[in-house]
């Protein structure tokens, strides 16, 4: 890469980057979201998700995690206020129109958590946050919030999940992510990439109260089929928009199509192996 191409771009700040929402949305949930399987299905098994299960899913996205989770009998609700678009598609994957076959019963998705529990339900006994901290400088503000928000929808000693990225030399795409942080530096804005801490996950949980009681590992290899798919995941995940706004989406995208290429394969194929990590707090 070139070092210099930054310093060619004055920072425009306050200007947002140009998007398509949509298709940000499309590229998540047909290209990013799978790669964090490993770690639902670690964390589902471990807390043994299934029938009897009431699962609350902040910040659910396109709902792959809560499709995982009714697959296994879980009767699941998702809310997330932040993503319309995504929550679209979850509305998509879970809730066919007209309620046809593909329907999932016991499944509600809202875009406000005063209407996730409803009036005479029993309390949810699994809370997840499965958007992953850790990575954005600021990107775990108003989550403790949300979560001392949410916890009193949830029975007593229920399990409350967080997950994060793993230490960075565990997690190939760092040095990829390091791509935000040069072309973003300019701004110095609470949106920059930044190395994943130790504790992120236990002291969100210790601001909203919670009580810490285990966390785990989980392989989550980033795999896609060509760099051309492998930009258009990783820009869907957000972590590069302050990138833009300091310079611009076809400079952000040539630099990141550069950094992947360490990693793709003699078949075009791009593979990044990763450590995330999840805590388990309960709920007092």
């Amino acid at each position: 890469m070139t070092p210099t191409l930054v310093r060619q771009h004055l920072p425009r700040a306050g200007r947002a980057p140009r998007v398509d929402p949509c298709a940000r949305a499309r590229d998540w949930s047909e290209i990013q979201e799978r790669m964090l399987v490993p770690l639902y299905e670690a964390v589902y098994e471990r807390l043994e998700v299934g029938p009897g299960s009431r699962l609350l899913g902040l910040g659910c996205g396109s709902g792959l995690a809560l499709l995982m989770a009714a697959s296994r009998g879980a009767a699941v609700t998702g809310v997330d206020a932040s993503a319309p678009e995504r929550l679209a598609l979850a509305r998509q994957r879970l809730l066919p129109a007209n309620g046809g076959a593909g329907a999932r019963s016991g499944t509600r998705l809202v875009d406000a958590l005063g209407d996730a529990r409803e009036p005479g339900s029993s309390a949810f006994t699994v809370v997840t946050a499965f958007e992953s901290i850790g990575c954005l400088a600021g990107d775990a503000e108003g989550l403790a919030g949300l979560l001392a928000a949410a916890t009193p929808l949830a029975g007593r000693g229920a399990p409350v999940v967080l997950a994060g990225w793993g230490p960075p030399e565990r997690c190939a795409t760092t040095s990829v992510l390091r791509v935000a942080t040069k072309l973003a530096d300019p701004l110095r804005n609470a949106g920059s990439w930044r190395p994943a801490l130790r504790d992120d996950l236990e002291e969100v949980a210790q601001r909203a109260g919670l009580r810490i009681d285990g966390s785990g590992r989980v392989a989550c290899p980033f795999g896609y089929a060509d760099v051309d798919s492998a930009v258009r995941g990783l820009l869907s995940t957000g972590l590069f928009d302050a990138a833009v706004t300091a310079t611009d989406q076809v400079q952000v995208d040539k630099e990141l199509a550069e950094a992947l290429h360490p990693y793709q394969r003699r078949d075009g194929t791009v593979w990044m192996p990763n450590v995330f990590r999840y805590l388990i707090a309960r709920v007092p």
